[in-house]
């Protein structure tokens, strides 16, 4: 097909890809997924070999949150049941960051819900990430605390943040369906923030409300102008309770070409897979290991996830190794570039509201939604272990 190998070719040679070539990835058969698949994946490994991340989330604050994103089980007025717990003490943070590290994990994303943090909040948090430092030697430590105000970014980076993460979600076209209580432009000045304060930048979207190819590839552009090192790619959970619970719009093959079209856009940057994939990627999830390079390790922050061990089973059944906490995640371009702001471990971003979506008004905006897929509620279960709780961690 001549449009993978053009695409292959801009990969490989870090050019960005036309908005018709993306589009027209989108678009590809079911027939043609194998295909493209190969294609995405010979840039996978160009950039990143055979290697795959492992990275741990740890929900510092759980629900309670002023915001009304439509998609998030965390939201104001949420019904959904999920744990509720204000801040972890760092000691109980850096002991569950602790069941990530021992599974493999090389990166702990620490999340808390909110608007953003409070000048105290940050202080709540750098401790937090002394805890955790002091106790995994080498660890990298992510903090996804919404939006910033002034000088936060920096506070967070002397505290020892490697990274800070914060999605776009959906495009700039389609945002204000998803919240009213906060914009899209204030979602480009906190990782414009992060980039300033040189932090690795991690910023991702949401799929699977019925958006149109068009909102997919605008999100994507527009991450790729704002040139994170890690982007994080979310598949809607469907949560009871939230506006979009009844939102089923993805296949397993609409997610990989998904993946596949981020890659071609962002060759070079690690792509993670995100909330979602046990849920819609289902028995496909090794296939996307040829896409992504990067994974969250057991559980989200309230839904679960797969078991640690069936993650690390995947892995190498697939045939890809575990980066070790002495590898560079991103490629030497990228990785000496953000080595003079970050250090060492400036090579990855974080994750995000790992069990969120999009706007549930998104399918019109032009284009064709995809196809509906049989509701797989089954899949879909409220985290009851880990961080807010007494039971052991699902690493």
């Amino acid at each position: 097909m001549d449009l993978l190998n053009t695409l292959v070719d801009k990969g490989l040679r870090r050019e960005l890809p036309t908005r018709e070539e993306a589009l027209a990835v989108l678009a590809t058969s079911d027939d043609d997924v194998l295909d493209v698949v190969a294609a995405a994946g010979k840039v996978r490994r160009q950039w990143f070999g055979r290697r795959v991340k492992l990275n741990y989330l740890v929900n510092l604050k759980s629900g309670l949150c002023p915001e009304d994103c439509s998609y998030c089980s965390q939201r104001l007025g949420s019904s959904t049941g999920i744990l509720k717990y204000s801040w972890l003490k760092p000691d109980e943070a850096s002991k569950a960051a602790a069941a990530g590290l021992a599974g493999g994990a090389k990166r702990v994303c620490l999340v808390a819900s909110g608007r953003g943090p409070t000048d105290r909040d940050v202080d709540r948090v750098a401790g937090t990430i002394k805890a955790i430092k002091e106790q995994n030697e080498g660890v990298e430590v992510c903090a996804c605390l919404g939006l910033l105000s002034d000088g936060q970014a920096e506070r967070l980076r002397e505290a020892g943040a490697d990274a800070y993460n914060h999605n776009l979600n959906t495009s700039e076209g389609t945002y204000g369906e998803i919240t009213t209580t906060h914009t899209y432009a204030d979602r480009v000045d906190t990782v414009n923030k992060a980039h300033a304060a040189g932090l690795s930048a991690c910023s991702g979207l949401i799929a699977g409300m019925g958006e149109t190819d068009e909102d997919l590839v605008d999100v994507v552009f527009s991450l790729r102008e704002l040139d994170p090192d890690s982007v994080p790619v979310n598949f809607l959970i469907p949560v009871e309770g939230t506006p979009l619970a009844k939102e089923w719009n993805l296949t397993p093959q609409r997610c990989l070409r998904i993946l596949a079209m981020v890659r071609f856009v962002c060759p070079d940057v690690e792509v993670r897979i995100a909330g979602g994939r046990e849920v819609h990627l289902r028995t496909m999830q090794p296939l996307a290991l040829h896409l992504a390079n990067s994974i969250f390790l057991g559980d989200y922050l309230t839904t679960e996830g797969q078991a640690g061990q069936a993650d690390l089973e995947m892995i190498a059944d697939a045939g890809f190794v575990v980066e070790g906490a002495d590898e560079v995640t991103l490629p030497e371009h990228r990785a000496e570039a953000a080595g003079s702001v970050c250090g060492s471990h400036a090579d990855a971003g974080c994750g995000s509201h790992a069990d969120a979506g999009c706007g549930s008004g998104c399918g019109s905006h032009g284009g064709v939604a995809a196809t509906a897929t049989e509701p797989r509620t089954d899949l879909v279960a409220v985290r009851r272990r880990g961080a807010g709780t007494d039971l052991a961690p699902n690493a």
